[in-house]
């Protein structure tokens, strides 16, 4: 059964209806002891349906073909749809005139030999094990590929159809001394040839030699800075402070305060479709991407809206209807939530202070006030000189340091659907030894 037959079987049992249709593909090859350890291939195909009902909005999925398809889908929602509560809100975008041409799709990438991509996973390995004597073991040297292909149709004559590829590589690496450490990290890109093994795996080793005999530091105040990953962690935090979804909830302490100087002037941030790994022509909907700046040198601008949210506040959709994926229905988020970077080197002028590298915990930081209580590994810089630390607390309210954001750099890197150059903050609260 074609396209078009599932939409004709659906269109008669909705007032009006959504479907998404999904194809991906995944393949993950893993090197250990430099040898090929482990190839996963993966496949997912089918279709999500949203429909509408005398103002109920019901959701199913299935991974049937053909006729199945559409019977799944419809025998789904009638078990569903007595217990929908109605809701005026509920509804779809209508049709655009054109998307973004953006080029997120790497056929070439996809062409290139397993035995290749191999090579560079093994590689990355290679140079992590021989960078140091004292480094002992790697975990999850790992390549990923994913093709992804995505139609969406709705009745409203909303169109949507594109593709895009995503490469990432990971590694773990461990350091035995005096006592035992590990770091991981991993990158990612839209096309192979982006992806760098051998920056990541120096990376990766050079910092996990560096944390060899980590201490406690003093508690105090600290001035210094936070890296791409420690930041990242803090925005996706913050992330849900611009939602719609939240104010209409009254679940931001942002609210009532478009306008206002919320940051630090040196803080611009901006939701972008269009880059991240979440980057696509359209969002979840079929919404075209765009970008969105939500602060702009310190002062609020705007939420995010998806079609529900942006309805019920009468604005039109951001194209932050985000899907999670094929079981899931689309809902108001983040796309490509950064930072924007500067000119900057922060590191070649800091002489005293700390970089906080690493934060653990950050799933216990409360994402409405702000507050967070963290542990902290990083590295104290005095004269230059820099030694490791551990085994310390980094407390404070996410809206206070960010208005303390004295500069940020010019190393601006997304880790999944958030980006941040290192930041460079005063009056960081530590409590150590």
């Amino acid at each position: 059964m074609e396209h078009g037959e599932i939409e004709s079987r659906i269109s008669e049992n909705f007032d009006s209806y959504e479907l998404f249709f999904l194809t991906e593909r995944t393949k993950k090859l893993e090197s250990k002891d430099r040898d090929l350890c482990g190839v996963e291939l993966k496949e997912e195909e089918g279709i999500a349906l949203r429909g509408i009902k005398d103002n109920r909005m019901v959701f199913s999925y299935t991974h049937e073909r053909g006729k199945e398809a559409a019977r799944a889908l419809l025998n789904s929602v009638r078990l569903v749809a007595p217990f929908v509560e109605p809701d005026k809100d509920a509804g779809f975008p209508g049709a655009f005139s054109e998307y973004p041409p953006i080029e997120l799709y790497d056929d070439g990438g996809l062409r290139v030999s397993p035995e290749a991509k191999m090579s560079l996973v093994m590689e990355m390995e290679g140079l992590i094990l021989d960078y140091d004597k004292r480094i002992v073991a790697t975990r999850n040297c790992e390549l990923q590929e994913e093709e992804i292909e995505v139609e969406i149709v709705n009745s409203k004559g909303l169109r949507a159809k594109s593709r895009k590829t995503l490469y990432s590589l990971s590694a773990l690496c461990v350091a035995k001394d005096a006592d035992e450490v590990s770091w991981f990290d991993w990158t990612w890109a839209h096309s192979l040839n982006e992806l760098d093994g051998r920056v990541l795996g120096l990376d990766i080793a050079r910092k996990a030699i560096s944390f060899l005999s980590s201490e406690q530091i003093d508690t105090g105040i600290y001035n210094g800075i936070l890296t791409p990953q420690a930041s990242c962690e803090l925005l996706g935090v913050l992330s849900s402070s611009f939602l719609a979804e939240s104010l209409y909830k009254n679940k931001t302490t942002l609210k009532d305060r478009v306008g206002e100087k919320c940051f630090s002037e040196a803080i611009t941030i901006v939701d972008s479709g269009l880059i991240g790994m979440d980057g696509f022509a359209f969002d979840g909907e079929g919404v075209p991407s765009c970008e969105n700046t939500l602060v702009e040198r310190g002062f609020f601008q705007s939420f995010l809206y998806d079609t529900y949210y942006g309805t019920k506040f009468g604005r039109v959709s951001t194209g932050n209807g985000v899907r999670a994926g094929l079981k899931e229905p689309p809902i108001c988020g983040k796309r490509g939530l950064f930072v924007k970077d500067s000119g900057e080197d922060l590191y070649g002028r800091m002489e005293n202070g700390i970089i906080i590298e690493e934060l653990m915990g950050t799933h216990t930081a409360n994402p409405i006030t702000g507050d967070f209580s963290l542990g902290a590994v990083g590295h104290q810089v005095k004269s230059g000189v820099r030694t490791p630390f551990k085994g310390v607390i980094f407390s404070g309210n996410i809206f206070e340091l960010l208005q303390n954001v004295k500069e940020v750099g010019n190393d601006l890197r997304f880790y999944g659907t958030c980006g941040s150059p290192s930041i460079y903050v005063e009056g960081m609260k530590i409590s150590g030894k």
